[in-house]
């Protein structure tokens, strides 16, 4: 695989981009940025300092990671979607002097292997996307996000579960189960949670 990135892109010396990573126009990768194999980094999409992100993964068009942010393996983030870094936002302190990096304490938004957040969603840190789960287009995530859970709305709210492929699970009439409708992969709830069914009964 072949790395690639174009002349307009803004990739600092220390980033670590890994092979076959392509970071494309106008996009910034920060000092000390971690980007595993195969990554997709999008037009104008931006990449915080330090933050780390596991192979296959996808940034979308526009899309803002600020640091302490870490991604999963094949996580995708869509166009303008935001993963925030500060609790408490302000520009100046109480006495009216410009904030500067001491004056305030990052926190990051974490993202479980395989989940995807919708275009335009905003994350607000500190919060944990779980993995496999999908955020809906558009949603403002408040709270951590159960792995295999699909959230909607502002502030976001879990509306069901989705699989693997990334479509909403559906009922088998067994009560807690469900069952996937591209790959019919089972799913079984358990402990507030959602686990993958394993073909001899056992739960992954």
């Amino acid at each position: 695989m072949t790395t690639r990135i174009v002349d307009s892109a803004d990739v600092a010396p220390s980033a670590s981009i890994g092979e076959g990573t392509s970071v494309w126009h106008l996009a910034q990768v920060r000092e000390d940025a971690v980007l595993g194999a195969g990554c997709v980094i999008g037009r104008g999409a931006y990449v915080g300092t330090g933050v780390r992100m596991g192979d296959h993964c996808k940034v979308q068009n526009y899309a803002l990671v600020y640091e302490p942010a870490e991604l999963g393996r094949g996580v995708f983030v869509g166009p303008a979607a935001v993963l925030t870094n500060d609790t408490f936002p302000r520009a100046v302190n109480p006495d009216g002097s410009l904030k500067a990096a001491d004056d305030w304490e990052q926190v990051g938004v974490s993202i479980g292997e395989g989940a995807s957040v919708g275009a335009r969603a905003v994350c607000v840190a500190p919060v944990r996307v779980g993995a496999w789960a999908t955020v809906a287009a558009g949603a403002v995530v408040t709270k951590d996000v159960p792995d295999h859970a699909l959230v909607v709305g502002v502030p976001a709210r879990q509306v069901g579960w989705v699989g693997h492929a990334g479509r909403p699970l559906e009922p088998t009439g067994v009560p807690g189960e469900w069952r996937c409708p591209q790959t019919s992969a089972t799913y079984r709830e358990s402990d507030g949670g959602l686990r993958r069914a394993e073909p001899d009964g056992g739960q992954s």
